[in-house]
Formats: structure tokens, sequence, C-alpha cells
């Protein structure tokens, strides 16, 4: 066996490139069973990011459903997500071109069902026995400046336009009908609640004409988060509720909710994205179903007459999109453990034998090259606890030099009411087969740890998420794992404005890279769009009321306070933190004449989805380390 040459921490010779990273890898969302098909969206960055609806069968293979350049997407609340539908082999899918509704049967051509027009589609429902889908329709056609959201009703074969069936709150989602067709469902919620924070099931029953009748609300409310409403295929509806401080499953019953499983574990996730699913019917009495525990996913099967769980065994630690055809014997969901990155797996409940359905990347590297997950707790602010996961350097080839400590990537997740998983990850393996430790942060306000860490950021963003992500890194330092004079920070979104906060208002960090990161949170406030417009009301304070706070938390106003270096990436196009928020603060450091990057991503949104810029941004990254550090990564030149 070859010894490993001995190389600085940062110039080792990685196996795992930014082509492999950028291009290799695919998202898969919007899992569906359809018979014995399963389908998915996928995300595929060397076509520019264009999903692609995938249809696969057990004999038969995988093919599209939506030819090029058909793009499977939504921009309902411009995170989008379910964005298709399907029964028995027809396809209703959103393009993201037009945001027109398609109609595909197997062997043809995609044609639009719903009129042109400032329209957006998402969460599609089958009403088989009315031959129409319900969906969330969001109304850019008026001169307001939010748009207007109802759910519809839109004929299958668009012969008739679509119908408002409700209306009047400001979101909803979930439009579901009973497998009778007597009776519909919808989750809503109005300003200034996030659907994490408290959203209303309502149910009615469905009318001769179609529409709904008087509408009765049977759980939630401003406190209460609901998830996941569904109907069981004996018409009991089912739902998943934080009533108890953690989302658990629950089953409408005689006029009152009863819990079907209590415990500690999170079965529910945060509504960023239509179609999320973390449970399914196998029959009247058995649901499949995804749960996390300290922010590890696992996967169980619920009998609902005893109330008892029974894992399923695997090596998951994130899981989601799980789906069942009742009766079928067997399920399938898209999740991803320490050592395996997320893959569609088809389980068969009766033999346990695991089929792979599609893969999110083919690494290709052997399993001593990867650096898995550490879970970690360590102290904060209060003397509270936080949750981060750590990847040591991992590399067979290489060792560092007598003595010396590795360089560490702080790794802020975006929301900020979201999460990172232990699952496997391209991008962290990079970072880690080169030679640098990653921590990757699950800060207070994370989701997957209870409502009662989620609510830790309540009125402390941009204070709690900082000092957990400071807190992780001194504790790696204190711990001699890593190199304190070698600190750098990271995140995209809510995750770039703790990047900004942390090396504006602490003394820790030496570089860091802002991805659509937030520097003004005045601008922010009155610039973003419909969905987050009163999310910092919680966040922070109402804007009106607490001013100085937006000000105080802001790091455009602090530059003085900032001096490393810091690397922006923007998308021209997002609509979620314009690009206004980066130049502006890249123009206010180089007045102050701090050495700094910015890096704009022509026809990109709010996260890159196309390979030569996912590429680019990632070589810059580690280039703009390297010059900082003062390190030569191996086989690219540091540009100048």
């Amino acid at each position: 066996m070859t010894e490993p040459r001995v190389t600085p921490y940062g110039s080792w010779v990685s196996p795992i490139g930014a082509d492999l990273v950028a291009g290799g890898s695919v998202r898969l969302n919007d899992v569906q069973v359809d018979g014995d098909a399963v389908l998915w969206a996928e995300g595929r960055p060397e076509e520019r990011g264009r999903q692609a609806i995938v249809r696969w069968t057990p004999d038969g293979g995988a093919e599209d459903v939506n030819p090029a350049p058909f793009n499977a997407r939504t921009g309902v609340h411009e995170y989008g997500g379910g964005a298709f539908v399907v029964d028995a082999g027809t396809v209703w899918f959103s393009h993201f071109g037009d945001g027109r509704l398609y109609r595909v049967e197997p062997g043809h051509e995609p044609r639009p069902i719903t009129p042109e027009g400032a329209y957006r589609y998402a969460d599609l429902a089958v009403d088989r026995g009315r031959n129409r889908l319900l969906a969330v329709r969001e109304d850019h056609t008026g001169s307001d400046h939010e748009p207007v959201n109802a759910v519809v009703a839109v004929d299958a074969d668009g012969a008739v336009p679509p119908v408002v069936l409700v209306s009047g709150h400001h979101f909803y989602s979930s439009p579901r009908v009973s497998p009778g067709g007597e009776r519909m469902s919808w989750l809503a919620w109005n300003h200034p609640n996030m659907p994490w924070d408290g959203t209303e099931l309502w149910v009615a029953e469905i009318g001769a004409d179609g529409a709904p009748g008087d509408a009765r609300m049977v759980a939630g409310g401003e406190a209460e988060s609901v998830f996941q409403p569904s109907w069981s295929p004996g018409g009991v509806l089912h739902f998943v509720s934080d009533r108890t401080g953690w989302w658990n499953l629950y089953a409408w019953r005689d006029g009152a909710a009863v819990p079907l499983c209590p415990m500690d574990a999170e079965f529910g996730l945060p509504e960023w994205v239509f179609g999320r699913s973390t449970y399914a019917f196998l029959d009247e009495d058995r649901i499949a179903c995804a749960f996390v525990e300290q922010g590890a996913a696992a996967l169980g099967v619920l009998d609902v007459a005893a109330g008892s769980l029974t894992r399923i065994p695997g090596a998951e630690t994130a899981v989601e999109g799980v789906r069942a055809a009742p009766g079928s014997g067997w399920l399938v969901f898209a999740g991803g453990g320490p050592g395996t990155a997320t893959a569609l797996v088809r389980v068969d409940l009766g033999t346990g034998e695991r089929r792979v359905v599609r893969r999110t990347v083919d690494l290709g590297v052997e399993a001593a090259a990867i650096s898995q997950a550490r879970a970690i707790e360590f102290s904060t602010t209060g003397g509270t606890m936080a949750h981060a996961f750590f990847y040591p350097p991992r590399n067979p080839a290489f060792r560092a030099p007598e003595g010396e400590r590795p360089p560490l990537l702080v790794m802020s997740h975006g929301g900020p009411t979201s999460a990172t998983t232990s699952a496997l990850s391209p991008k962290i393996q990079y970072w880690t087969s080169r030679g640098i430790a990653v921590l990757d942060v699950n800060y207070g306000g994370s989701t997957g740890y209870g409502r009662a860490y989620r609510e830790r950021l309540n009125g402390n963003w941009g204070v709690v998420d900082l000092d957990d992500c400071v807190n992780g890194a001194r504790h790696l330092v204190g711990a001699g794992e890593v190199d304190g004079d070698r600190l750098a920070i990271t995140g995209g979104s809510a995750g770039g404005y703790t990047t900004l906060c942390a090396l504006t208002f602490r003394d820790v960090f030496k570089a860091g890279a802002s991805y659509y990161g937030i520097g003004d949170l005045e601008t922010m406030v009155r610039d973003t769009h419909k969905f987050e417009a009163r999310y910092f009301d919680r966040l922070i304070a109402p804007y009106s009321a607490g001013k100085d706070i937006y000000v105080a938390r802001s790091p455009i106003h602090f530059i003085a306070g900032l001096s490393e270096p810091v690397i922006f990436f923007q998308g021209a196009e997002d609509k979620v933190v314009p690009p206004n928020q980066a130049e502006d603060m890249v123009a206010a450091l180089r007045a102050k004449g701090i050495a700094t990057e910015y890096v704009l991503f022509e026809g990109e949104g709010h996260g890159f989805r196309q390979a030569p810029n996912i590429r680019r941004a990632l070589e810059a990254e580690l280039a703009f380390y390297a010059r900082v550090f003062g390190f030569e990564p191996a086989g690219s030149p540091v540009p100048g």
C-alpha cells in the first residue's frame, strides 16, 4: 500500500473535481407513484437547470415525460415545488417558461390546458370524478405589489378556464380531495405567519356544482403548524401538527384530532416548497413514514391501531419524498446517509429488498476517501446547546505535516428555518478531500429538534445563528481539531446573512463567502417577495416598531467593523434576495479598501442551477481561500 504523501492541508490532490459537483449531480424533487411506476422531477445542471419529469417502472427502466425545452417548475412563492401530478399514466405539469399547466399522455406531446397570462400554478391534485385538477394559483395580473393566491379548479382537458374555489387568505397549500370525492381539504395562513409558524387546516363538503360548501377549520391556528394533510384510502383525514412542540402524526376522527404515535420527533418539514411528503399510506391500517430525532432521520411503518412504530433498517439519516401505492407492499423515498449520497430507493416491505431507482451522483471514489459526518453538540450563548456536523479532512493519499492543523470552513444553511443533514454531500467532500475541515451548523432556529429549538431564533436572527456558528468554530479550536488562525465561513441566502454578520460583528473568521446573502435588512424587507414579506416580523420584529433593530443587525451600516476579505456570489435574476444586496456591500467594502470579489451570474435566480456557474463559483471560492490562507490548490494555480 502506498504511503500517504506529506502535503499541507488545502493542497491535497482531490478525486472530487468541481465538474463532478456541478454537473455530475442531479436534484430529485416531487416524488410520486402511479401504479407500479415511480415519477420524479429531476433538476439537471447540465441542461441549464431544467427539470425533467422522469417515469420509472421495474421492468421498463426510466424515460423522460416532458421533452426539452419543457421545464417542470413553478414560481409560486418563488421557491416552487409541487409542479406536476400523475394519474393513470397522464401527467399534468407547470412549465416554468410561461407558467401554464400542460397535459401529456404517453406517446404524445404536451399541450396547454390553462390560458396565457401572468398566472402560476402549484401543488396539483387530481379530482378524478369531476375530471379536474385542484391547484394553488398565484395571480400576478393585478397592479398591487403582491400577487393574489387562491385554490382553483382546472379542467383536466382545458375545456373551460380555471375557477376559483377558495380565496380570502394570503396563502394556500395542499388542496386535496377525499377518495370518494365528497370532501376537500386545504391549508391556509395569513401574514405574518410562515407555514412553520401557524397554519389552518380546513375541510368542506363538495356540492353538486363542484364548489366547496361551508368550510370548517379542524386543526391549526396562530401557534400551530399543520403539514401534509392527506386522506387515507378509507377517507380519513390525516395530518402532521406540532401542537405538542413536535411535528407528529394525527387522524381526524369523530370531530377530534387523534395522535397516532406521540414522540419527541419531527414527522414534518418546513414547507419552503410545495409537495413535500414524509408519510404515505400502505393501506388503511399502516403508514410508511419518515421522522427526525436529534437531526437524524429514519424510516418506519406505523401500525395505526396499535400506535406502534417499527423502524425500517437502513443507513439513511436524511429522508423525504415518501410515497407508496396503497396495497402494493412497497414504498419509495429519497434518502441518503453519511456514506451515501441521496438516492431514490424502492423498498419491498415483504422481503426487505431495496432497489436504487436513481442516484443523485456517483462520486466514484473509495470509501476511505469519504469524510463521514460526526454529529456534535456544543455549548453556546446562554448555556444552551447547539448542533452541527463535523467533517475532518480525509484523503488516503495524503497526510499533513506533523503539528499542522487544518483550516476550517463553517457552513451556515439557508432559510433560516431549515436544516442541514449528515447525508453525503459532494460539495462538502470537495473541501474535505483537499484537506479543509467543514463544520455544517444547525444553529438555533433549525428544524429537526422540535419547535422550541426552532423558536430560539424568533426575535434573534443575526444573533443566535451568529453565536452558534462562532461557538461551534471555537469548540473545534479548543478541542485541537482545527487551526484557529484559519477559520472561514460560508452560506447562502440566510446563511449568507449569517456569514456577513459573523465577519462584521465578531473577530473570529479570517474570510467569508456570501452566496446571495443579505447585507441590509431594511432594503430586504422592502424589496423581497410576498411569501417572505412578513417573515422578519418574527425573526427580528415588525419593521414599524423595530427599525432600530433592523439597522443594528445590518452589516451594511457597520462596514468599519469588517476588515476581513469577502467574496460574493449572486444571481442576476434573484427575486428573493435581489442583486442590490450584494452590490451595495461590495461598493462599501471596496471604498474601505477591503479585499472584495464579486461574481454575478446572468440567468440565475435564488440558488444556482446551471453547471458552468456552479463549477465557476466553487473554483473561485477555493482560489479565494487559498489566497487568504496561503496554500496552493493542487492542479489549479490561484488566479490573481
